[in-house]
């Protein structure tokens, strides 16, 4: 399954704390100190989650529906590939204008946004669950699952350093350097896009790898 380090890069690259700071320094601009930690722990807890429960339970869930692995990597990686263009246009991978409207209202009228939009789709969504489910199917042992569980967990961790540093990181990088490196997140991620449909072609069509 590529470990270990491919599923973590992916995820990693798809989730991108650091390209979602701008927006959250934007969302809590009239938070106080103890209002924005709670946000960013909620955050960070629930990307985890997101994580974690699609490892254990999103294949399960496939077969509930009738759906094939193979049919699912084409349209995961359509996914990847969709969040990756828009990755490489400096936004997050997940994100549209109607969800940071809809963060910015929320926030202005007080209700939290740690959850939705901030962590869904913001950090965490179809491109990230997709990701975890096709790198789960490919799982041999009950430990190998508990890694990507554990991915997870590092993602939760990345998520609360990064936007309980979202100030220093914001003023240390500037908007230019967070484009940059969201940029070059969206070029790792087309490239393992294509990976992930080419796998689910050539299962789908064996005569493709001839």
């Amino acid at each position: 399954m590529d470990f270990p380090i491919k599923p973590l890069i992916t995820l990693l690259a798809i989730v991108n704390p650091i390209g979602v700071i701008p927006f959250f320094i934007h969302f809590t601009r009239n938070f106080t100190s103890a209002q924005r930690r709670k946000t960013v722990s909620i955050a960070a807890l629930t990307a985890f989650l997101v994580i974690a429960v699609s490892a254990l339970f999103g294949l399960r869930i496939l077969q509930f529906f009738g759906i094939s692995l193979a049919s699912f990597q084409v349209g995961g990686g359509l996914l990847l590939l969709m969040s990756s263009l828009q990755m490489l246009n400096a936004q997050p991978a997940e994100s549209s204008a109607h969800d940071v409207d809809d963060g910015a209202s929320r926030a202005d009228s007080g209700a939290s946004i740690a959850v939705v939009p901030l962590t869904i789709p913001l950090l965490t969504g179809p491109a990230s669950i997709s990701t975890v489910v096709i790198y789960a199917e490919k799982t041999r042992y009950f430990w190998e699952l508990g890694v990507l569980v554990g991915y997870g967990l590092f993602i939760g961790i990345a998520t609360w350093l990064s936007l309980s540093a979202a100030g220093r990181i914001g003023r240390f990088m500037g908007q230019t350097g967070i484009n940059v490196m969201t940029r070059l997140m969206g070029l790792i991620l087309a490239a393992i896009a294509v990976e992930v449909m080419s796998d689910g072609l050539i299962k789908l069509f064996p005569a493709l790898a001839r």
